[in-house]
């Protein structure tokens, strides 16, 4: 389970260091091998650990090649997929693309998110952040039906 919230910096050749409380996590569930994909979402990435990934492609697998918002989501998703795993140093290498798509350049964020890592431009971020905070306030945003039911 991934939890929490970390700075983090990306070094000139594009690598990313997973913060070492989660390292012992990813070579004991995924083996050292994860997958790293675009959000469709938001301008941020995706980490899953390989086993988890592979259920995400087994529910890609179930939506229709007609429906064009399916479509687009499959190939976003798979298509920009990339195997990796962590160097002796615990870092990752973010393909350049995947880097461009989420503005990532010296410094980052991750957030863990249960079965998977976002990791983000750290001003896009805060920005995304603000900006949902601000909205949570905003007594005329009405929420949805499935955030009236959960009790914190």
């Amino acid at each position: 389970m991934f939890r929490g919230f970390s700075k983090i910096s990306i070094d000139s050749k594009g690598r990313l260091a997973i913060p070492s409380r989660y390292r012992a996590l990813v070579l004991d569930q995924a083996l050292n091998n994860l997958v790293i994909t675009l959000n469709p979402l938001d301008r941020s990435l995706w980490l899953y650990p390989l086993p988890e990934w592979e259920l995400i492609e087994d529910k890609l697998t179930t939506l229709s090649d007609f429906d064009k918002q399916s479509r687009r989501t499959k190939q976003m998703m798979r298509g920009y997929a990339n195997d990796c795993q962590l160097d002796s140093q615990g870092r990752i290498l973010i393909p350049k693309e995947l880097r461009g798509y989420a503005e990532l350049s010296r410094q980052a964020v991750i957030l863990g998110q249960g079965n998977k890592f976002e990791i983000w431009n750290e001003k896009s971020w805060e920005k995304q952040r603000d900006d949902w905070l601000e909205s949570m306030g905003n007594e005329s945003t009405s929420s949805s039906d499935s955030l009236r039911s959960l009790s914190l």
